[in-house]
């Protein structure tokens, strides 16, 4: 029964990575092959001999010999248990996705776009690698790029163009996204399962990151694409509204502010990103009635803006397939987890290539280890293989593990434009073709990923 299931996990896996090639949405195998993993569990408990302890990190003894309904009651408290995980990062990911549909509900961001007064395509390149690299650290990498390359089209017209900018964008998001606990879903998944802290990923990652995201936005500049001017967009006639500026920086704030509420009440991530939409919600209430009272019959607001509150608008405009993709993988990988399977695959690894440790500093093959996996994030998604690492490996809280692991997933999927939610997203509103991709940007890419890698030893060394 274990083979079905590792069968059922390998072509679902497939049909994830394979997704522009079959035509169907990755969510859909995620949560057929959850489903079915679980429901092979179900019928096949008596057939199993091990079972994998969660909470205690190890295999349970004598699992084969416990009565049938004491078995299905253990299998049961185990789904509560994941489904309780993985909820935990979900309600975050909707808390921060609402904010940030609530700051472009009052068109803040076109805050960013107003500061740009220059045409220098180097200037402009770096401009945009900066914010890409500071936003994703907060709103988190996907939500950057889909802000950034929405503002790009705003400003540079030739498309041709855009695309060199988009490529260097995925780049220095998923690089920014590497160093924060809310910049990408990987790192707040490590986060959240109390495998890594914000100070230590910080102090780990932010120099590896700015040199992931500095080193080809260098490299880039010297490039023929980026000499000279671009033509800019002429600037609409749309009124900003007086509240984006202070929306902008409000739902900023109580974004930032969700890591200090953890610190200060030692309750879960999400508890605090509740708070902070609350917070950022009765103010979006209070300035749209605000807005549309004054403003309305003045501007024509748009009828769907008008008709419905700030978080009813933006509730319906977050990425829901992306919460659902979430949920079918991680229980996916969980089912894995529980039979013990993740755990037997650590213990073979770890026998033959002895994995990092503080008192190897990561040396030789361990190193390869993390490093191959921030490789296969670029060719299949990160999600599952930081899954997969949460069940394979007991080490302690902030060991170097986690946080090569953390650097690895986040930046190695910008090698190819389909390794990361950033460049799938930025695929999608640019057109931007895979070999296109392949020929002009994984280069680059590979080099800041190597470069940040070299640095991440070297700081490992001295903490």
């Amino acid at each position: 029964m274990e083979t079905v299931i590792i069968l059922v996990f390998v072509f679902g896996y497939l049909a994830i990575t394979l997704e522009h090639n079959i035509k169907i949405d990755k969510l859909i195998p995620a949560l057929v092959m959850m489903a079915i993993s679980w429901a092979l569990i179900s019928l096949g408990i008596d057939d199993f001999t091990q079972w994998f302890d969660s909470a205690k990190h190890n295999l349970m003894e004598n699992f084969g010999l416990l009565p049938h309904e004491e078995k299905m009651h253990l299998m049961e408290e185990t789904l509560l248990h994941h489904l309780g995980k993985t909820a935990e990062i979900l309600v975050f990911l909707l808390g921060a996705m609402t904010i940030v549909e609530i700051i472009d509900y009052f068109d803040g961001f076109s805050t960013i776009k107003s500061a740009v007064k220059f045409n220098s395509r180097k200037k402009l390149l770096w401009m945009f690698s900066i914010l890409a690299f500071i936003l994703s650290a907060i709103i988190d990498n996907l939500t950057a790029t889909i802000v950034l390359i929405s503002i790009l089209q705003k400003i540079v017209k030739d498309r041709d163009v855009r695309i060199w900018f988009a490529g260097l964008i995925i780049i220095a998001a998923n690089a920014g996204g590497a160093w924060s606990p809310i910049g990408d879903v990987t790192t707040t998944m490590l986060w959240i399962g109390d495998k890594v802290s914000t100070g230590k990923l910080f102090s780990y990652l932010f120099i590896p990151s700015v040199i992931c995201m500095a080193v080809p936005t260098f490299i880039a500049s010297l490039l023929p694409a980026f000499k000279g001017t671009v033509e800019l967009q002429k600037a609409d006639d749309k009124p900003k509204s007086k509240f984006s500026s202070t929306m902008l920086f409000l739902g900023l704030g109580a974004i930032i502010f969700v890591p200090i509420f953890k610190v200060i009440t030692h309750l879960p991530p999400y508890v605090g990103m509740m708070l902070s939409l609350g917070v950022v919600a009765i103010f979006a209430e209070v300035y749209s009635n605000s807005k549309f009272a004054i403003s309305a019959a003045e501007h024509g607001e748009h009828e769907a803006h008008a008709s419905h509150s700030p978080v009813h608008y933006s509730l319906s405009k977050i990425e829901l397939p992306s919460i659902l993709f979430f949920l079918g993988i991680l229980m996916a990988v969980a089912a894995l987890e529980s039979l013990g399977i993740l755990f037997g695959f650590a213990n073979s690894l770890q026998t033959s290539m002895p994995m990092m440790g503080t008192e190897l500093h990561g040396e030789g093959v361990s190193d390869l280890v993390v490093l191959l996996l921030g490789v296969g994030s670029a060719v299949i998604d990160n999600v599952p293989l930081v899954a997969a690492s949460l069940g394979m490996f007991s080490e302690p809280m902030d060991n170097e593990l986690w946080h090569f692991i953390a650097y690895s997933a986040g930046t190695g999927g910008s090698m190819l434009i389909i390794g990361s939610a950033a460049g799938v997203v930025a695929m999608g509103m640019e057109k931007i073709d895979f070999f296109w991709y392949l020929k002009k940007i994984a280069w680059l890419a590979l080099l800041g990923f190597i470069a940040g890698a070299i640095a991440f030893m070297v700081t490992r060394a001295i903490f």
